[in-house]
């Protein structure tokens, strides 16, 4: 989406909101400032402020804590951020990109997610199935991630490996 839009020459910042440290998701989107906590020996920007200008792509962003899903929601609609330690707000142009494999519809029913913060970034929805669901199209993405990762070489994937990656429960 990002590389093949209006985007594409502009920065890409991918985050995978399921494997950061839950203390450390807000200086990692954000930013902090020296002396902001233990360790922070120089001021550090945040993946908001390195995908200015261009795209963030949030994954799994239903794992994010209610409290940064409240940080977030305020990003999303004033387009800036405060990096922690800062009492200044810095202006940040963005597109935002969010995936998750969780029914947030039903998470903010239950109260793990935000409401509000479901009804801004439901904008759009692209509702992509497993690939055990769409099979037919393992050929073509095997083809794909060989050119990807080996472009130029010889590999080959034979007719029974195939049968294999097809008959895989993805």
């Amino acid at each position: 989406m990002h590389f093949r839009g209006a985007f594409g020459n502009r920065p890409f910042v991918a985050v995978d909101c399921g494997s950061l440290v839950p203390t450390l998701i807000e200086s990692e989107l954000f930013g902090y400032e020296k002396g902001a906590f233990t360790g922070a020996l120089k001021s550090k920007q945040g993946l908001f402020q390195a995908a200015d200008g261009g795209t963030i792509f949030l994954d799994e962003v239903g794992e994010l804590p209610l409290e940064l899903q409240a940080k977030l929601l305020r990003v999303l609609q004033e387009k800036e951020v405060r990096p922690v330690g800062s009492n200044q707000r810095m202006k940040v142009d963005v597109r935002v990109i969010a995936a998750t494999n969780r029914d947030l519809e039903a998470a903010y029913k239950n109260g793990t997610f935000r409401k509000d913060l479901y009804f801004r970034l439901n904008v759009v929805t692209l509702y992509v199935p497993a690939l055990r669901e769409r099979r037919s199209d393992t050929p073509m993405l095997v083809h794909w991630f060989l050119e990807r990762y080996a472009p130029g070489s010889e590999l080959h994937v034979t007719s029974a490996a195939m049968k294999a990656l097809m008959q895989y429960d993805w």
